[in-house]
């Protein structure tokens, strides 16, 4: 049974009702090994990200298990009910919503903020500073940075949406995928961007506050963008460079001999 290429509509929840048919029909046992990220994104024409999220929300369905540095396994259902996908959003998703808003928000802010907005990020900054991560205290203090901006501008629906957005990392999916890719080092790069959307707003630098929290949120998706199953010793690709933001998929790799395209072309994850 053949993979099929799929629509461009919340790709990855496609991708782990497709894996997940594939397993129960018996087509990946349990124990045995699924392909690769990146054979799953060559076959199916999609970006390694949307692949992962899938492989995540399986994963925490107990339908697969990730060893890094090995492969991703099939296991044997967990008793347990299914955690609903339905009204969990992907993690890059998410991240990517954050990007275009926040930005927005740190444009203004960095043209509104009062000496005691700025006296608010710095707290959460120095707050951020001294927290062990991966932890809950480090999210309540990234979360209050967020916030901090946010209450620059005064609208108290703003405030609210930044607050649920960043929620989100709460739910399953993004917990687990942080898991595998959040770690000291991670933190102190995420601080460093975060100092650099403060200082742009103190300098009072529309602009330059728009693009450090764009490349703040667009480099977090970048570091759960790194791959966690084992893959060819030889001959496989660098890893891809951050595409524009044009919301198309990058070019796609020519699709290996009998897997079946749907109509249409799959939009980048």
């Amino acid at each position: 049974m053949p993979l099929e290429a799929v629509e461009a509509r919340r790709l990855y929840r496609q991708v782990a009702d497709q894996l997940r048919s594939l397993i129960d029909s018996g087509e990946y046992a349990v124990g045995s090994r699924l392909p690769t990220e990146r054979e799953l994104a060559e076959q199916l024409r999609i970006s390694r990200p949307t692949v992962r999220e899938a492989l995540i929300a399986l994963e925490v369905e107990g339908r697969v298990r990730i060893r890094v540095g090995s492969g991703i396994y099939v296991t044997e259902p967990a008793d347990a009910a299914p955690v609903s996908s339905a009204v969990l959003e992907g993690p890059f998703e998410l991240l990517r919503a954050r990007e275009f808003l926040e930005s927005a928000i740190a444009e203004q802010a960095a043209r509104v903020a009062t000496s005691d907005d700025v006296a608010r990020i710095d707290a959460a900054l120095v707050a951020m500073a001294n927290v062990e991560h991966p932890s809950e205290a480090s999210m309540v203090h990234d979360r209050a940075f967020h916030i901090a901006i946010a209450g620059c501008l005064g609208n108290a629906v703003l405030v609210r949406v930044v607050g649920e957005l960043f929620d989100q990392r709460l739910n399953p999916y993004f917990t687990q995928l942080a898991h595998y890719f959040e770690n000291p080092g991670t933190w102190l790069a995420a601080l460093s961007e975060h100092r650099a959307v403060r200082d742009a707003i103190a300098a009072r630098r529309p602009m330059s506050a728009h693009d450090a929290m764009r490349d703040h949120l667009a480099h977090s998706q970048e570091r759960f963008a790194q791959s966690f199953g084992a893959e060819p010793s030889a001959g496989a690709p660098a890893p891809r460079k951050r595409a524009a933001r044009s919301g198309s998929e990058p070019a796609k790799p020519k699709r290996p001999d009998g897997v079946q395209a749907k109509s249409g072309s799959a939009r980048r994850r």
